[in-house]
């Protein structure tokens, strides 16, 4: 009862700043900010294991609903890791568009303990998209939720929401495959790659696990993240749609929307490269079958068979 996680940490929080403020309750044994492996930048959680199970009880009662900045902290004991726990993550949509996060969690909050939430909201207006994630304690608590509440109608709402586990399987299996790729001594692939950059990371498989070089033969695009096909735009789509839609996943470095030469009207599709592998990834997973306007969206990294 030493090891606390802490949630909900300001983006620009240093190691460093977290461990002087829980070092003020007690002596800390260690601490940790968990990065993102790729770009170093904080993923607004950490770790505090204190000396004394009595400091770590002390630190959660006084600092748990801080405030700092923008953000309200979760300080609670952390889980050793074990089957039960994992993947208890919910992806919710359809959500009113009305709701809070707090009331997302009272919505939740019935099937079991929850350790984060967060609804997603466009980050131009600040009105929420519709779309959140609520990651349980355990995963059977998660599973009792999904029975409980897909494809029912919240309170307030007028149609019913969407709840489902937020990492398919296939992508487990992508990342396994593609962690053997990059961990293999003797990595099979075309001798051009071989000279790019070596940031490179081998190229993502489609989400239903269909192999892919994508990446490889997009000039410009090489080294510099990863493409995503948007399909089933509407003819009056346009880049801001497509920010408005990637941007709360994580980086973009760019969109396009594909314009037919004559009516300058969008032809249906179009590409959002992101720079993180796992961000990217976790757009695909959320928006693929996302509902805009009176259209369903079909999204997946790109693949040399799809529209050039």
């Amino acid at each position: 009862k030493t090891n606390l996680i802490v949630n909900y940490l300001p983006q620009n929080m240093t190691q460093e700043e977290l461990k002087s403020l829980f070092g003020s309750i007690g002596e800390i044994e260690s601490c940790k900010l968990v990065r993102d492996k790729i770009t170093g930048q904080s993923l607004g959680y950490g770790f505090v294991n204190y000396a004394d199970p009595k400091d770590a009880e002390k630190a959660i009662n006084t600092l748990n609903g801080l405030r700092l900045q923008t953000k309200t902290i979760k300080v609670s004991y952390a889980r050793p890791s074990s089957a039960s726990i994992r993947d208890a993550n919910l992806y919710v949509s359809g959500l009113p568009k009305t709701m809070t996060q707090k009331e997302l969690e009272q919505l939740f909050s019935q099937y079991g303990r929850i350790i984060t939430s967060r609804i997603l909201v466009d980050q131009v207006t600040g009105v929420s998209r519709g779309v959140g994630f609520i990651r349980f304690d355990k995963r059977i608590e998660a599973e009792e939720a999904i029975k409980g509440l897909n494809g029912q109608k919240p309170p307030g709402a007028t149609e019913p929401i969407t709840v489902k586990f937020a990492n398919n399987p296939s992508q487990k299996t992508n990342q396994a495959i593609l962690s053997q790729l990059y961990h293999s001594p003797n990595r099979r692939y075309p001798a051009p790659l071989a000279q790019q950059a070596q940031r490179f990371r081998f190229p993502p498989m489609t989400i239903d696990g269909m192999t892919s070089l994508a990446g490889i033969n997009i000039p410009g695009h090489a080294g510099t993240g990863w493409c995503i096909f948007v399909y089933n735009l509407a003819p009056d789509a346009d880049e801001s749609i497509l920010w408005q839609m990637f941007g709360p996943f994580g980086a973009v470095t760019n969109v396009k929307v594909i314009r037919d030469f004559n009516t300058n009207k969008c032809k249906g599709f179009g590409f959002v490269t992101m720079t993180n592998y796992d961000e990217a990834a976790m757009a695909i997973a959320s928006l693929n079958g996302y509902r805009l306007g009176d259209r369903v969206l079909q999204v997946s990294f790109k693949t040399n068979k799809t529209h050039k």
